[in-house]
């Protein structure tokens, strides 16, 4: 099974209406589909649409409590591009893998991300500056 690389772009947002409004005029998909992710504060909007019919989508995060990690990252650094998301088939194994050699988790167990599959993010700084997530790719249902 060919496993695309890029699950999605995560954008941190201040004013999660107005750029829900923006992207989805941009993006041509009028219905995100929207969640509450009350253990990681946030509420986010995933685009799934697009012209072309494929790639990677675009999600748009924003603070659902002032101690959220999503609003200190906006305090820092403002809105903008706050993390990419790379599908794996095994996430156990992937966090497993990186962990044995030297990379630094932020989370050494997966949970459950909007999409409702195992995620995990890897401390930026051992990533060049960019903060990332992984997804386990959905396995197929029956």
């Amino acid at each position: 099974m060919d496993i695309p690389l890029i699950s999605h772009v995560g954008i941190a947002v201040k004013d999660f209406e107005k750029a829900l409004k923006k992207y989805s005029l941009l993006i041509g998909d009028d219905n995100p589909a929207i969640h509450d992710v009350a253990d990681q504060k946030v509420k986010a909007a995933i685009f799934k649409g697009g012209c072309c019919g494929g790639g990677a989508r675009i999600e748009l995060v924003a603070p659902s409590t002032d101690d959220s990690p999503i609003a200190k990252f906006l305090d820092s650094k403002g809105e903008g591009l706050h993390h990419v998301c790379i599908y794996v088939e095994d996430i156990e194994k992937k966090l497993a893998e990186l962990k044995a050699e030297g990379v630094r988790l932020i989370d050494e167990v997966p949970r459950i991300g909007a999409d409702g599959n195992k995620i995990a993010f890897i401390q930026p700084k051992d990533m060049n500056g960019v903060l990332i997530e992984l997804e386990e790719f959905p396995k197929p249902t029956l």
